[in-house]
């Protein structure tokens, strides 16, 4: 987010302090500093009506919405700006200009001057001589505010209708099976048929979805985590728009900071992305934090990727359970993906659904790790050839989601009903029960290339009907030969 701030200070000493300070702000872009309370008032009533249509300088304080974007998120106004005392310019502005975060620059920070800068309609006090964090910490904070109060003022742009795209979540059921490719190229296919659409890293401790795409972005899902309402400009700063035409929203470089997104913001961030982009990809990892669990809960389709072993199968069904046991999501709800598969695999798909208890995906990603080497050593997934096995299966599953024809009729759990925040007893147990890290989430392993992929032909976009978005539901499987059997050891208790 970047942060537009206007010092009015009258003396020039004090004036270039501030400048000084101000320029060391991240995300910072502050104007030059005005000398008085008449040049601040009449530089802010041109910046509304000129948002407004050309109203002249002397628009009214009910000029239309739309013209608070003109105006800078933070003012600074010092206690020695003249003729008009700094309160009452405070209580000048706050009146006419509501969506501007004023701050205090006084020498007297005691409570009586706090309370009678608060009641003028300040947002902050900031004593001198200046400190870099308390200035930074005050100016934030106001500038957050001010991003809240242009949600409710701004109307129009800023002032999403509500969900609409479409949202899908796709986690691994153990780390390396293959889940940001199946993101990436569910996103692609996506694109490619003309949806808009948002990539979002919500793998949020080990998560490389910048890596696959060659990507060097300095923001991240952790800069939309501490803002209370996320309007269209704010979410357009977070987002990298990647030249394949999807919009990148990235995990957090530092892995540490991944306790700041929990599942109130990620309900925040995925709500803004879904009001902007018709197709919204979640790639969740194979972690459980309590910001991607609130991500699945919400999500039309739920995708949970497996490899066909049965140590992977074993991580699906632990996972699948978890969700059901938090009310997360049920078994019957969850699509799991079938990666690397080839003929000779003992374990095939209808075993997969029985042991998991959910819908298995009709089509299947064949194990061709070749094809993807050489797109995912150079962080080029998006190079990957159109005649690749995985390709073609991959863009046919985003046709089995009904992701690459016209919108499909949203019957998803998401689209009913406002769901619940997490419960403090289903953050904990999330906090509790993670599944051990297992760094960046790797493509398909090596095997051989299967035959035809099952399902939708390759980029068909042929959507299923109502109610039948992933096809029918796979039969329970025949008595599954060798040790791995869903009524053996395998099946826990």
């Amino acid at each position: 987010m970047t942060i537009r701030i206007l010092p009015a200070v009258g003396d020039p000493d004090a004036a270039r302090a501030v400048a000084a300070l101000l320029s060391q702000l991240p995300d910072a872009e502050p104007a030059p500093a005005v000398a008085d309370s008449t040049a601040l008032l009449g530089a802010l009533a041109a910046a509304t009506a000129h948002e407004a249509g050309g109203q002249g300088a002397t628009a009214p304080p009910e000029a239309p919405a739309a013209a608070v974007e003109g105006l800078p998120e933070v003012l600074l106004v010092h206690e020695r700006i003249g003729p008009v005392p700094a309160l009452e310019l405070i209580r000048e502005v706050a009146l006419r200009f509501p969506a501007v975060g004023v701050v205090l620059i006084t020498t007297d920070a005691g409570p009586a001057l706090f309370s009678a800068a608060m009641d003028a309609g300040a947002r902050g006090i900031v004593g001198l001589p200046l400190g870099y964090d308390e200035l930074a910490a005050r100016v934030q904070a106001a500038a957050q505010w001010s991003a809240g109060v242009r949600v409710h003022l701004g109307g129009g742009q800023d002032a999403p209708p509500g969900p609409s795209g479409t949202l899908v979540t796709v986690t691994g059921a153990k780390g390396g099976v293959g889940t940001t490719v199946a993101a990436v190229q569910l996103a692609l296919a996506a694109r490619a048929a003309g949806r808009s659409v948002a990539l979002v890293d919500m793998d949020l401790q080990s998560g490389d979805v910048a890596s696959y795409l060659d990507v060097q972005f300095r923001r991240s899902i952790v800069d939309l985590a501490g803002i209370q309402d996320i309007s269209v400009r704010v979410l357009q700063d977070a987002v990298h728009d990647h030249h394949t035409g999807l919009g990148l929203l990235l995990g957090p470089e530092e892995g540490e900071r991944a306790e700041e997104v929990d599942d109130r913001a990620a309900r925040q961030i995925v709500t803004a992305l879904r009001s902007r982009y018709d197709v919204v990809i979640v790639d969740c990892g194979s972690q459980m934090q309590s910001a991607n669990a609130a991500a699945v809960e919400l999500a039309e389709a739920a995708l949970l990727v497996t490899t066909p072993d049965v140590v992977s199968v074993r991580a699906a069904k632990r996972q699948v359970r978890l969700w059901d046991r938090l009310q997360i999501r049920k078994a019957a709800d969850t699509t799991t993906v079938v990666n690397r598969l080839t003929r000779n695999t003992e374990i095939q798909p209808p075993l997969v659904a029985k042991a998991t208890g959910t819908q298995v995906a009709r089509t299947t990603i064949p194990a061709a790790f070749k094809e993807l080497q050489p797109c995912v050593d150079a962080g080029r997934m998006q190079d990957l050839d159109s005649r690749s096995t995985v390709k073609q299966a991959l863009w046919a599953l985003a046709g089995e989601l009904g992701l690459v024809g016209s919108p499909a009729v949203r019957q998803g759990r998401g689209s009913h009903r406002a769901r619940p925040s997490l419960t403090g007893r289903k953050r904990k147990a999330i906090t509790a029960g993670a599944a051990p890290g297992a760094g960046a989430v790797s493509g398909p392993g090596p095997g051989t290339a299967s035959g035809p992929v099952s399902g939708p032909a390759p980029g068909s976009g042929t959507a299923p009907g109502p109610g039948h978005r992933f096809g029918p539901r796979r039969a329970a499987a025949a008595k599954s030969p060798g040790p791995f059997d869903p009524a053996g050891p395998y099946e826990e208790g």
